[in-house]
């Protein structure tokens, strides 16, 4: 039964995200758990400090200096044996609780790292998200178009063109179209998601995210649509010669009808696989092409926490992207066979 299919697969995917989650705590533990030793270090320095100038002796001093960095390894579970600090660091991620980062804040000074996560997101669903759903749009309507007349101009141009375009670098374009409006044609600003100071109104801030947003959107549609409308054209062109299809124009159905009622129907399980997992990608963001416009996403996010070593934003970044997109991918998975009945889906013969 295909409700036992949901169920299975929902349990499936809790379990992958569990043991990736698993795999980074085992891979960044030791620069976690250096990082926390340091702060340790430097709250019982600064308490010794302190005491220095009271009537405590060196003697108790340094009796109270251990009391106190025995207290923090027992907060932060440094008392207890590596797999069990794995397995503990592995739960607080699981469930969201990674704490506080060591060097980042919020636009607001927060150092709640889901704070931090949860603010940066949007910013990248706004960038790739966008881009995304015009060239899946524009892709699709190029694509189909080509289905429809295999060999025309429109198909070998566009072709030539994808060929081009598809294996240009997403940064390298993006400093091409830099360089042409920005500086030689000076039409968009050079990076960042809002001006400097910024404007004053919800409106015009509005209007400036959109002013700042149009050039490396741009630049994401033109790199993207191209070989999207290639695969939709193979895709679609390889359902249009089949038999059903045949049929269906020998019986003198419409052809707009047999193209959007037939064919479409049956060549849409892969088509949504492609614009969703386009989707799914935008949330992880793109370190390199964020760091050329200066867009504060997920991907810049990533990037500064490597840089500045604050490994609990860094769990919080990759956990994050990890859960979004396996849930992607089951939602993909259970949506296939409404989209194509001859998928099975666990059921019998």
């Amino acid at each position: 039964m295909y409700w036992k299919y949901v169920i299975k697969r929902l349990i499936n995917g809790v379990i992958i995200f569990i043991i990736l989650v698993f795999i980074y705590s085992v891979i960044f533990n030791v620069q976690l758990e250096q990082t926390v030793r340091t702060m340790i270090e430097e709250k019982v320095r600064a308490e010794e400090m302190a005491l220095s100038t009271g009537n405590m002796t060196p003697q108790q001093i340094k009796q109270y200096s251990q009391e106190r960095r025995d207290h923090y390894y027992r907060i932060y579970n440094l008392d207890k044996s590596v797999p069990e600090r794995v397995l503990i660091n592995t739960v607080n991620s699981v469930v969201f609780n990674f704490g506080n980062s060591t060097i980042i804040k919020s636009s607001e000074g927060s150092m709640d790292v889901r704070t931090i996560v949860f603010e940066t997101i949007p910013r990248t669903l706004l960038l790739f998200a966008t881009a995304a759903i015009i060239d899946i749009i524009i892709g699709l309507l190029l694509g189909i178009k080509k289905a429809q007349k295999p060999g025309s101009g429109l198909d070998k141009t566009t072709s030539v063109s994808t060929m081009i375009v598809f294996g240009m670098p997403s940064w390298w374009l993006g400093m091409l179209m830099m360089m042409l409006f920005v500086y030689t044609i000076p039409l968009f600003p050079s990076g960042g998601m809002v001006s400097t100071p910024p404007p004053e109104g919800s409106m015009a801030m509005a209007g400036d995210v959109l002013y700042h947003l149009a050039l490396p959107v741009l630049t994401l549609v033109v790199l993207g649509f191209w070989g999207r409308a290639f695969i939709t054209r193979n895709i679609v062109l390889g359902t249009l010669q089949e038999d059903f299809i045949m049929s269906a124009r020998a019986r003198g159905i419409p052809e707009r009808k047999v193209l959007y009622g037939h064919a479409m129907k049956t060549a849409a399980p892969p088509i949504v696989t492609m614009a969703l997992l386009a989707l799914l990608a935008s949330i992880s963001g793109n370190i390199v092409f964020e760091g050329i416009f200066s867009w504060p996403g997920m991907g810049n996010l990533y990037w500064v926490a490597v840089e500045q070593n604050d490994i609990p934003v860094l769990m919080g970044d990759l956990t994050t992207t990890t859960m979004v997109y396996l849930s992607g991918l089951v939602i993909l998975d259970l949506i296939y066979g409404f989209l194509d009945p001859r998928i099975k889906v666990g059921g019998k013969e």
